[in-house]
């Protein structure tokens, strides 16, 4: 039982994050003239990497976003695992160096989304919820694959949800 339970939790997680790179990509790629000026606000990449950075960055999590989905597990899953803490590294980082106002960079163009400590651990609670997808399961019924579903849609609702709250927290309007 346990590990079936492990077996749908690994799977919703793979949903989940599956379906937020794949939207953070697309927004990422339809307000691409603005990724390079995130990417330079970091202060991690010489300047000759930025673009290159930028181009390649929205197709990867797009791509990701769709091996997660599709379930191209465990690749996808040590993929993931690893840019979430190449990003939770890259935001604590700036936090550490007190760059707290630069923007996420996590998507949705028209919300900007200042760095700060839960969405670095966020980023670290979504690489930790995709670990148990790198164990051994079992093949999942019907009704397994459907909770998985239910629950992956679920868990990237949630995280849009409080990523745009937080983003319109911190917009000019509502700080006044």
């Amino acid at each position: 039982m346990a590990v079936l339970a492990l077996a749908v939790a690994g799977r919703a997680a793979a949903i989940g994050v599956g379906l937020i790179f794949l939207i953070a990509g697309i927004d990422q790629w339809r307000h691409r003239i603005l990724l390079p000026g995130v990417i330079a606000n970091y202060r991690l990449l010489p300047r000759t990497m930025i673009a290159p950075a930028a181009t390649l960055l929205p197709a990867l999590e797009i791509l990701l976003g769709g091996a997660l989905i599709a379930g191209l597990a465990p690749l996808s899953l040590v993929a993931a695992i690893a840019l979430l803490l190449v990003f939770a590294g890259a935001m604590a980082i700036n936090i550490r160096r007190g760059r707290t106002h630069i923007d996420c960079g996590c998507g949705h163009g028209a919300l900007r989304h200042p760095i700060g400590w839960p969405l670095v651990i966020r980023n670290l609670a979504l690489a930790a919820l995709l670990l148990p997808g790198l164990l051994p399961a079992p093949a999942l019924s019907a009704m397994d694959s459907a909770s998985a579903w239910g629950a992956g849609i679920t868990i990237a609702l949630l995280v849009h949800l409080f990523q745009s709250l937080g983003a319109l927290a911190a917009s000019p309007v509502h700080r006044r």
